[in-house]
């Protein structure tokens, strides 16, 4: 019997020994959707995983600094960038995710439809306000502006602002304020009401693709959960928070 729990002893001691924490670098918009899935890592392999998030360039910005990591998950051409700095390895890192872009409004704002292109430009043609951020979602629903052929009609209430800041300028409003960002974000969010996503032929997605940093310092682990992201189980649970 007392060799019995000695040798239990050992072995969890032996596991406590081997588990790490390891630290992700991670773009924001997918802040809602990877807790869960450190958590499901956590219980499959005893490691932790710390996340600190932030947009992309002001990441790609952190790690260019000096900044040191486990893993990175931001848009593929930052990778790009990183690993001609030598900071991840190059080569094809195929993305695991993307992420749509919708619109939202106050929780206590009026349904409406935008599923179609004529649609959404009526709606932002009677709009107050019509708030996006300067990062890569707000760039691409500039271009939807443009198309919609009322860039120029609109462009005295639109706000840019910092990605942090884009739902608080709406949700300090009074009048029929719109706002621009990932569906991830807005849905988490439950002082938002999603108005939708962007009608299919104007939709763009945001790509991430995930990569251990180049001599992290628990590099094991990092190569486990970036495979972990591509398991069947983790799709489920990142679909349900709306990366596809």
């Amino acid at each position: 019997m007392q060799r019995a729990l000695i040798a239990c002893f050992a072995v969890l001691l032996g596991g406590a020994a081997q588990a790490a924490t390891i630290k992700v670098l991670c773009d924001g918009p997918l802040a809602p959707a990877l807790p869960a899935v450190a958590e499901a890592f956590k219980k499959k392999t005893g490691h932790q995983v710390e996340f600190a998030f932030a947009p992309s360039p002001v990441i790609h910005k952190r790690i260019t600094d000096g900044e040191s990591a486990d893993v990175v998950i931001v848009q593929p051409n930052f990778l790009a960038e990183l690993a001609a700095k030598g900071k991840v390895d190059a080569g094809d890192h195929p993305a695991f995710g993307r992420i749509g872009i919708g619109l939202a409004a106050r929780a206590d704002a009026p349904a409406r439809d935008i599923k179609t292109a004529d649609a959404l430009k009526q709606l932002l043609k009677r709009a107050d306000m019509i708030v996006f951020n300067n990062v890569a979602s707000g760039n691409e629903f500039a271009k939807v502006l443009e198309r919609l052929g009322i860039a120029e009609e609109v462009k005295g209430k639109v706000v840019r602002t910092e990605p942090r800041e884009t739902f608080e300028r709406i949700l300090t409003g009074s009048g029929d304020d719109l706002a621009v960002g990932t569906l991830t974000q807005i849905r988490a969010d439950k002082k938002l009401r999603l108005i939708g996503a962007l009608p299919a032929e104007l939709q763009s997605y945001l790509q991430y693709a995930a990569v251990p940093m180049t001599g992290a310092p628990n590099m094991k682990p990092a190569v486990e959960f970036v495979r972990f992201l591509f398991t069947k189980p983790v799709k489920a649970q990142l679909a349900a928070a709306g990366v596809e």
